[in-house]
């Protein structure tokens, strides 16, 4: 099967080299940087760069709008599928879905949860996906095929684990999940005591600082495009803030110890314990 990959940057760039390295599909490779098209050969990526009107399967890995842009202004393969990686969900499905559809290409959405600090194909590896989470996005129009296609490839790279579940409950939980940790490091690391931390940190300073190093303008149109969903839990964040704020202040240490107990509770739950 030849398989289009659209953006070889990080994540587009490691979707490549883990194909060539743990399939036997080709891999056309697509981006507007000629010096990336050359790295992407020398690394052995991809086999060829020409449109992907032949692949069976695309993977676009743009910006949320230039993915919907790209997707409703090429041509692709009648029975294609066609799947974004996008960390929004629901923009691109209602934009792309039926138009797509229309053209008898099968669009499904998806999302490879695993990154780096670092961006571009030089920072791409094929052993990204090692042990990491693959979601795939459906509703009543997405074809089952299709899905399964994607299930079986992403098992081949690597992935540990498949997660099925509808666009809307994706931007849900990946608001909390990812998007609302960028924030919460983002505005953490805007102390002026960040300054003086040489000597003065464990590992907390580094774990809560490490994702404040972004890409700026990727991760706004990000955000924008799941306002309604972060900003709930951005809100429930400032509510348990001034909540521990208060009891500080207050000197209330038995409401403080009661806060901070129902939090280490909780965590321990999440893992099992």
């Amino acid at each position: 099967m030849q398989i289009g990959v659209v953006g070889l940057g990080l994540i587009g760039g490691s979707l490549a080299r883990a194909v060539k390295k743990y399939t036997g599909h080709t891999v056309c490779g697509v981006d507007r940087d000629k010096s990336v098209l050359a790295a992407a050969y020398a690394a052995g990526a991809i086999d060829c760069d020409t449109d992907v009107s032949g692949c069976a399967l695309v993977f676009v890995c743009l910006y949320p709008r230039d993915c919907v842009s790209y997707m409703l202004h090429t041509d692709f393969k009648k029975g294609a599928v066609v799947a974004d990686i996008s960390g929004v969900k629901r923009f691109i499905a209602q934009e792309v879905a039926v138009p797509l559809l229309e053209r008898g290409v099968r669009y499904v959405g998806t999302h490879p949860m695993a990154g780096k600090e670092t961006n571009g194909f030089v920072s791409s590896d094929a052993d990204l996906f090692r042990g990491a989470s693959f979601i795939i996005t459906e509703d009543e129009t997405t074809d089952a095929d299709a899905v399964r296609l994607l299930t079986v490839l992403a098992e081949e790279l690597g992935f540990a684990r498949v997660t099925k579940c509808s666009a809307k409950k994706h931007d849900e939980v990946i608001a909390y999940t990812s998007q609302l940790a960028h924030v919460v490091s983002n505005a953490y690391v805007k102390s002026e005591a960040s300054q003086s931390f040489s000597g003065f940190s464990a590992g907390s300073f580094i774990d809560l600082t490490r994702v404040a190093k972004l890409d700026p303008a990727m991760w706004a149109e990000l955000f924008v495009l799941n306002a309604d969903e972060l900003a709930k839990e951005i809100d429930e964040l400032q509510r348990n803030i001034a909540a521990l704020r208060g009891a500080i202040v207050s000197g209330n240490e038995e409401a403080l110890r009661g806060l901070l107990k129902d939090g280490s509770d909780k965590k321990k739950r999440l893992l099992g314990e």
